[in-house]
């Protein structure tokens, strides 16, 4: 189990507003091509983490942008508004279908929200892909956003820092879901084949593992 929900809590932080500054990060010119959605939420954090973590980062925002990837990360944001955007863009089915045929998926907060296959209280557009349920808001409004770390059984190195930002939490897991990681309220990270949804955001603290982590999954994926 993790350090308490509030634990380590600091100030409140705005979906797409950097944490860390850091300079543009240089793009690999080998590796595994991953997208991230680009319609809304914290692009340029994830962008920036897959660099250093040595994958060829590039925006989704149409469907012609699937094309050629190795795998995809659907960031924090507004789960809402990304959803609507997926729909209006046409890019729902497509994305859907891309993931449903293997496409290696790490949904973060929004993105968890948007890759369960049920919502509570909602029934706003969403992918589908992983057999849970959420609850949005599980851990208060934006000015209960908190830092904290989490223990994740498939991450080596000690407890990842992470940032809990209106986030949801999983309140019924499928058959064929495995916990990866969880705290008082419930599980906040699971896998389900090559699709990952985590609770938190893996990728303002300036810690790698996760988005390392992504790309072995990417790896064992791509082997088969």
């Amino acid at each position: 189990m993790s350090s308490p929900p509030g634990a380590g809590r600091s100030r409140p932080w705005i979906p797409g507003q950097p944490l860390v500054e850091r300079e543009p990060e240089p793009e690999p010119t080998s590796g595994f091509t991953v997208g991230v959605l680009g319609l809304q939420g914290d692009v340029l954090e994830h962008l920036k983490a897959l660099r250093r973590a040595g994958a060829i980062a590039r925006v989704v925002r149409r469907e012609d942008d699937l094309a050629g990837l190795d795998g995809i990360v659907i960031p924090g944001g507004e789960s809402t508004t990304i959803g609507k955007l997926l729909d209006r863009f046409d890019l729902l089915e497509p994305l859907r279908k891309a993931i449903n045929d293997g496409l290696p998926t790490l949904g973060t907060c929004a993105g968890m929200i948007l890759l369960a296959t049920d919502i509570e209280g909602s029934d706003q557009p969403r992918l589908g892909i992983v057999d849970i349920t959420v609850r949005r808001n599980a851990f208060g409004t934006q000015v209960d956003s908190f830092d904290t770390t989490v223990e994740i059984e498939a991450i080596d190195g000690g407890p990842v820092p992470v940032s809990f930002i209106r986030a949801p939490v999983v309140t019924r897991v499928g058959e064929g879901v495995e916990i990866l990681a969880e705290v008082d309220l419930g599980p906040v990270l699971v896998r389900q084949g090559h699709a990952v949804a985590a609770a938190f955001h893996p990728e303002v603290a300036g810690d790698d593992r996760m988005h390392r982590w992504f790309l072995d999954v990417i790896e064992t994926q791509t082997a088969q």
